[in-house]
């Protein structure tokens, strides 16, 4: 396998499921291209400025940072029905309409939903 695309669709907070996602993928890299495609409510992870302290987790948007060669792409149509716009987010954070999200899914030799 050379690459792997980790699908996220749910709130970076309220469970484990971005840390493990995200944990998981920091673990392929190196091995693989990694690619972790925010989807749904998981797009509210590509926002810039997030503070976790009050909530007792780590932040998980650092990740992001902390891992400049794990490709992140978000579901444009997602952040648009959310009311996000491109100026609040992570700046590596690549946007994707429909078809290039899609795309890159197809792309990935291997698809992971946590």
């Amino acid at each position: 396998m050379r690459s792997v695309f980790y699908l996220l669709d749910s709130a970076p907070y309220g469970s484990e499921k971005a840390l493990g996602l995200l944990n998981a993928a920091a673990a392929s890299l190196g091995k693989m291209e990694v690619t972790v495609g925010l989807y749904g409510d998981g797009v509210y992870l590509a926002l810039r400025g997030q503070d976790s302290k009050g909530l007792g987790v780590p932040n998980l948007a650092e990740i992001l940072y902390a891992y400049g060669e794990m490709r992140v792409v978000a579901h444009e149509p997602s952040l648009a029905k959310r009311g996000l716009f491109c100026e609040g987010l992570i700046e590596t954070v690549e946007l994707a309409d429909e078809e290039a999200f899609l795309k890159a899914v197809k792309e990935s030799d291997c698809l992971i939903l946590l």
